[in-house]
């Protein structure tokens, strides 16, 4: 009997594996809340103070594209990482690129892989389960980014909401926070008894209780 090499990878590496069916959740969950994104929805404000929801979608394609080139050994080359228009189809788009970057992450050999992340670090690798993280963190956080722009209800699941909690902690909260284009603003103080998701918002600066600009939340949160 022949075994691929992912499947190899996930006998090899079960935390592993189960980080990447983490990881495909988080993105599909995205897709999910992306698909109810009509037109007139494109220009509404997000939690990501600069962007309304066209350019907070733009993003999260093309970051799609990058981290897919970077599983493939390409992610050093900054054209995959382009925030491109989004074109008369932006759901059908975001969809294709969603599961471009879960089959991408699927060929990945092990944990110890290494991924470019021009974004990151230009003089340095990141190891695969660090770069699976990262991009599982963005997503978990961006479907709650898109909720709260199209003003739903976004609960994700208990388990993955458990792996992304460390996740979002080990972020560092510094300075860098507080640079231009910083991805992240400055933790928020939460309540003993907020629940995971509160948790993790917060720890990425972000307003749990964001419903738009008029509440005068929108302007702590990220500029993502």
């Amino acid at each position: 009997m022949h075994t691929n090499t992912a499947d190899a990878s996930s006998a090899s590496h079960p935390d592993f594996a189960h980080l990447r069916r983490l990881h495909a959740q988080a993105v599909r969950d995205s897709v999910a809340l992306i698909r109810r994104v009509t037109p007139d929805d494109l220009s509404r404000p997000t939690p990501c103070s600069a962007w309304k929801l066209a350019e907070l979608l733009a993003h999260m394609t093309a970051q799609h594209h990058g981290f897919a080139a970077a599983a493939l050994g390409k992610g050093q080359d900054l054209a995959h990482w382009s925030v491109r228009p989004l074109g008369t189809d932006p759901v059908g788009l975001y969809t294709a690129a969603a599961e471009h970057v879960i089959a991408a992450f699927a060929t990945v050999e092990g944990p110890d892989s290494a991924f470019a992340l021009p974004e990151f670090s230009t003089t340095r690798t990141f190891r695969a389960v660090r770069a699976i993280g990262f991009h599982l963190i963005d997503y978990v956080v961006h479907s709650w980014d898109v909720a709260c722009a199209l003003g739903l209800d976004h609960t994700p699941d208990t388990e993955l909401l458990r792996a992304a909690l460390p996740i979002a902690r080990a972020v560092p909260d510094d300075d860098s926070r507080l640079a231009p284009g910083s991805a992240f603003r400055p933790g928020l103080a939460t309540d003993e008894d907020a629940d995971l998701l509160e948790q993790i918002l917060t720890a990425l600066g972000r307003s749990p209780h964001w419903r738009g600009p008029e509440d005068g939340t929108a302007s702590r949160d990220t500029l993502c």
